[in-house]
């Protein structure tokens, strides 16, 4: 059961709270923000698993304001209960949060709703569980989030979109390169999820461009 049709985009940028520097935080997300929308950015996910929620919500407040709501979709981590407060677009969340069917409950139909989808093979039912993209993986192993299950592969992806159909929103994460996008999308999957290799460049709109182009 799916809600939103939108233009996914090739590159979904996740940026983690270990990307942002704790000294002149906000300065830094203003000028991020602005770079990342005139870069083209139009989903970025914030994924904050260790802050307060008082500074979930300071950060949060800075994105939607240099992202504009029209332009830039923003998904928050984990936090469902959180969004319509945040001013975004919907969440993400796996499992420790709340279920797929609490986080539409509390969101409703008008929000991007995405969770974890599986990885070697999918988790029980949850293809019809009231979500708009599942993400798969991890397609190689990531230094970014700690997971524990053995990287699936390029084959693993195109696995997983044959199980599913073309009209599931798939989401290859985990260690992707420009060069594997390249190869997750070419075997089904609608997007790839990326961190480290934007946000840890020393201009992440630059690479957020590069990718683009490469891609397509």
């Amino acid at each position: 059961m799916h809600y939103m049709y939108i233009p996914w985009p090739k590159v979904y940028p996740i940026l983690d709270i270990s990307f942002i520097p704790p000294i002149h935080r906000g300065d830094f997300l203003y000028r991020l923000g602005g770079s990342l929308a005139d870069a083209g950015v139009t989903m970025l996910e914030y994924r904050n698993k260790t802050g307060a929620e008082a500074e979930l919500l300071a950060d949060a407040e800075i994105l939607r304001a240099v992202l504009p709501a029209g332009q830039v979709k923003l998904i928050l981590d984990d936090r469902a209960d959180l969004v319509k407060k945040t001013g975004f677009d919907g969440a993400h969340v796996d499992a420790g949060d709340v279920t797929p069917t609490e986080a539409r409950r509390l969101l409703g139909p008008k929000y991007i709703l995405g969770t974890f989808g599986g990885s070697d093979a999918f988790l029980p039912e949850i293809l019809e569980e009231p979500i708009d993209y599942f993400s798969i993986g991890p397609v190689f192993p990531t230094r970014t989030k700690q997971i524990s299950t053995p990287p699936i592969g390029i084959e693993g992806v195109r696995k997983l979109c044959e199980t599913a159909g073309e009209n599931t929103v798939l989401v290859a994460v985990g260690g992707i390169t420009l060069p594997t996008a390249a190869q997750a999308l070419a075997a089904g999957a609608k997007m790839v999820a990326v961190a480290g290799a934007i946000f840890r460049q020393p201009d992440p709109a630059v690479e957020f461009r590069r990718w683009m182009a490469e891609l397509g």
